[in-house]
Order: C-alpha cells, then structure tokens, then sequence
C-alpha cells in the first residue's frame, strides 16, 4: 500500500472544514493537513476545550479522512521575522502594530501548537521559523559574518525554548525550507541543524518547490537531511526565465505571465517526482504525501483533484527483491 496522500489545507481557509472534509473525500485524498488558521484547526480551542479535538478527529472519521500533522506556519514566521505591519492580520487585536508584542505572541502560540498537536494526537507541526537576517541575503551593502551569526544566535535563543516543549509533548517541529525562513537551502538548513545542537525535535517539512526554483536539487537534500526529513509537501514549481525575467521574480506576484518562476499544479511544473519518491524510498519515509496546491493559473478544485490522482499513479513502494535473484544457482 502506498504513502496517503493528504492536502494542505492552508490555501482553502475560505472554506468550512466540513465542506472541505467532503471535498477532499469526494477527491480521493487520505487525509487532511490542518492549518491553524479559518476553522480547520484552532490552537486556543484545542487547549482550552478538551472535547475540540475529539470533534475534529470525528468530523474526519465521517469522510473517511484522517490527520497525520498540523501546520503553524503564519504564528512560526512571527518568532524571528522583524513583524512589521505585513503581518498584523496574522495575530491577535491586541498585539497589532506592536514587534515585540506579535514576538512573545508567537513564541507562546508555538509552545501552544506543540501541546494542541499532543492532544489530538499527531506528532508532526509544519511550519516557518522566520528570519531576521533574511534581507541580507544579498551581500550588499557589504554583510558581516558577524550580522549573519547573529541571526542563527537569535534562532537558538527563541526556538529552543519552543523545542524543549515540542520535546516534552512527544512532537516535532517540521521547518518547510524556504525563502524568507532562516534555512532556505542546504547550506543554511545544515546550519539551523547544527546551531540547534542537533536535537531531533527539529527537522523539515520537505518541499521541492522551493528548492527547485532556486537550482537546488531536491534530490540531494532528501538524501543530505534523510532522518530529518518528517513530512513532505508535494508542490511544483516552474522556471520561465525568457531573458527578460530575472529568478528574483521582479516584484512581480504570483501568477503575473512575466515573472520568472511560479508555482504550478503536481506534475505541471520542473520537478522531478519519480527521482523525489525514489529517494524518499532511500530514506524509508512512509508518512504522508500532502499536497500543497497553490496554482494560479488552474481552477483550484480542478487541480486539486487532479493532484490526488498524479501523486497515487506516482507513488510505489521500494522493492523488496532483487530483480536478478531468479539467475541465482539454486
């Protein structure tokens, strides 16, 4: 049997969790990735409530659905990001338009996603770290290598603390690689690793989009992070250089035809699935393949069905046999 195969229910916050629990299920998917944001999976009710998470469970139970993780993703990017006015709409009314305020928020409301996931019985959170040497990714002005030690120290000093309480629940903090986080390539997420010492309570959310578009290979990274690697997203993305667009993308948001990258459908896109599966059968990984859909140029319900149905016909097991073992002398 293969990996099930669950979607993200981040980009679908408009809808009930109801309406796309019967969605999903009509789909073909597995199972669901609740987001903490809309209604699909909200952290204070999980903590305060002791019958919410029981109801979310049997609201899925009714479509055949089941949860293997959560994601935090807009509370995490708030723990190092500098939380500018961007980003009020995220917290609550009384933190809004104050940095520090949104920083302790965030921090607190991820030691709480931890405790909420420990209690309707997932062990995985996805989310974003944030970053606040991010804008200096361009070395000009001129960077120190002290500007940018600074920024994995404040990664220890503010996610530790998190992390000693996603290792007291029994759970582990999934970082989804990618720009504007503290890791967003192999390089730096072999410093988040190691300026974390190590501990297994933080590893990765695996996206290949991400990785794609900047020319790292995905490939490489599975088997680079293999016993980090806690869950994975299966999103595409494209290249569209065409010698006027830059891989900076221009200013230009998503679904603009001139920029030089986006995102496209599973399998409408520049990543290589087959070789991703093949290395995720390398590294014996058999938890969820979650679909992030995020297209702009598809009718979302469309390639959300069509999704499900590209990464089941993908998917298969490794084999447990050698090909040649019938040449053997018997």
């Amino acid at each position: 049997m293969g990996r099930p195969v669950t979607l993200c229910t981040g980009q679908w916050a408009d809808m009930t969790l109801e309406d796309l629990a019967r969605k999903t299920s009509e789909w073909g998917y597995d199972g669901l990735e609740l987001c903490c944001w809309g209604d699909h999976f909200e952290v204070a009710k999980a903590i305060e409530d002791p019958k919410y998470c029981d109801g979310r469970r049997k609201l899925l139970e009714k479509y055949n659905l089941k949860v293997f993780a959560i994601s935090n993703h807009l509370a995490g990017q708030l723990v190092l990001d500098p939380n500018d006015h961007r980003t009020d709409a995220w917290v609550p009314a009384g933190v809004r338009g104050d940095a520090k305020k949104k920083t302790e928020w965030a921090i607190e409301e991820m030691k709480r996603t931890a405790r909420s996931a420990q209690r309707l019985g997932v062990s995985v959170v996805n989310g974003f770290t944030g970053s606040s040497i991010w804008h200096l990714f361009y070395s000009f002005p001129p960077v120190a290598q002290a500007d940018i030690d600074a920024g994995f120290k404040l990664l220890k000093e503010r996610w530790g603390p998190i992390l000693d309480v996603f290792e007291q629940c029994g759970v582990k903090f999934a970082l989804e690689v990618h720009p504007t986080e503290i890791a967003f390539d192999t390089y730096t997420a072999e410093r988040a690793v190691e300026t974390l010492g190590g501990r297994e309570e933080f590893g990765f959310n695996f996206d290949p989009s991400h990785l794609h578009w900047q020319g790292v290979d995905p490939v490489k990274f599975i088997h680079r992070f293999g016993d980090r690697i806690y869950h994975v997203h299966v999103k595409d993305a494209i290249v569209t250089l065409d010698g006027m667009s830059g891989i900076l993308a221009s200013h230009l948001n998503f679904g603009d035809h001139r920029r030089g990258w986006d995102f496209r459908s599973p399998g409408r896109g520049g990543v290589n699935f087959e070789e991703i599966i093949r290395a995720l059968n390398v590294i014996n990984y058999r938890g969820p393949l979650s679909v992030e859909w995020e297209d702009s140029g598809m009718e979302r319900e469309h390639g959300a069905r069509e999704a499900c149905e590209f990464v089941k016909r993908l998917d298969f097991q490794p084999s447990t046999l050698a090909f040649d073992k019938a040449f053997e002398e018997r």
